[in-house]
């Protein structure tokens, strides 16, 4: 939720004066938002490329207010408190920070400075949606504004990377280019390119009410493929597949074959064994009320469920099938024409 605006007392004339919102305004300011796997979860371990589509109606702003004091101050809803005393699940939050003021401290000659920085974040953790990744992400891009910078790619995804690592140990770098992709991209090899969309494509998330474990999954898949390579790399191979082929379909805007892809990645999601009955259950529920296609998204284990609706009347639908269904929160999002 986003914080509410600071108050103080108004002018002093009687007894019958409230106080009185006053709004702050920062003075740098910079946003991100969250991503979700279209195509390639566990494929792309194996260096297959996967597919990933922004969702901006999951959103994150980070504020910078200059400060007088020894050091900065961090303010979110999982902590508050100076940069020296935040918690080790704090480390990804500090690391971007660090990490953005020293990649723009080549411009300026003074000093680092001295920041109170505010944290509003949607995207839930845990869920596969890049959570981490986009508050770097908006934290870079906010010092950047504060020092008058201007971030590349490049740059930009080496400090989200940088945050990354303390949160995940190794990333591949595809959370840290989706939330700060404008559009779809195409990830391969630690690189990504952007995919033309050739019509809206709408689509509906629903949360499983369960945190995923990446981990856990990546490693079952490891198990099950050293076990027998053959049966699972042939089904990694679909996958990676799947993934060439929707370059084409998104380009054309081809939502029936989109969705066909989706449903059997799903299947073969299943069989990797990252499936779960409930997340089962809800891609059941979004076919059954109409949707093209619908899969997991993400490392699996519990997270999300990402269904692709015709347009937006018919995801309401869907996003009412699916919190019937068990989900506790659904979320609605376009991704647009180029």
């Amino acid at each position: 939720m986003p914080n509410p605006p600071l108050t103080e007392p108004g002018p002093a004339d009687g007894p019958t004066t409230q106080t009185q919102p006053i709004v702050t305004i920062p003075d740098a300011q910079g946003h991100s938002h969250a991503k979700a796997i279209l195509f390639g979860e566990h494929a792309v371990v194996y260096g297959a490329p996967a597919l990933a589509v922004p969702l901006h109606g999951l959103g994150v702003q980070a504020d910078l207010f200059e400060i007088s004091g020894p050091e900065s101050r961090i303010e979110s809803q999982l902590f508050s408190g100076t940069v020296s005393t935040a918690p080790a699940g704090m480390g990804p939050v500090v690391a971007a920070l660090e990490a953005a003021v020293n990649a723009t401290a080549d411009a300026h000659a003074e000093a680092h400075p001295v920041v109170e920085l505010r944290i509003r974040s949607g995207i839930p953790h845990s869920r596969g949606l890049g959570s981490s990744a986009a508050v770097a992400t908006a934290i870079a891009r906010a010092v950047a504004d504060l020092r008058g910078v201007e971030l590349d790619a490049a740059a930009l995804h080496g400090i989200v990377q940088t945050a990354e690592t303390v949160a995940h140990g190794r990333p591949s770098g595809i959370d840290a280019w989706a939330v700060a992709a404008d559009w779809p991209i195409r990830f391969q090899n630690h690189s990504a390119r952007p995919i033309e969309v050739g019509s809206p494509l709408v689509f509906v998330l629903a949360d499983s009410g369960r945190p995923g474990s990446t981990a856990q999954a990546v490693g079952g898949v490891r198990a099950r493929h050293d076990a027998d390579p053959v049966r699972v790399g042939a089904m990694i191979d679909r996958l990676a597949a799947l993934s060439e082929a929707a370059v084409d379909d998104i380009r054309a805007g081809d939502r029936v074959t989109i969705g066909r892809h989706m449903l059997e990645a799903h299947e073969l999601l299943g069989h990797l064994g990252v499936s779960t009955p409930t997340l089962d259950s809800l891609v059941d529920a979004a076919t059954a009320a109409g949707a093209r296609g619908a899969k997991l998204t993400g490392g699996g284990l519990g997270g999300c469920v990402l269904a692709l609706a015709d347009g937006d009347e018919a995801a309401e639908e869907l996003a009412d099938a699916m919190r019937a269904a068990g989900a506790p929160r659904t979320w609605t999002t376009e991704v647009g024409p180029t």
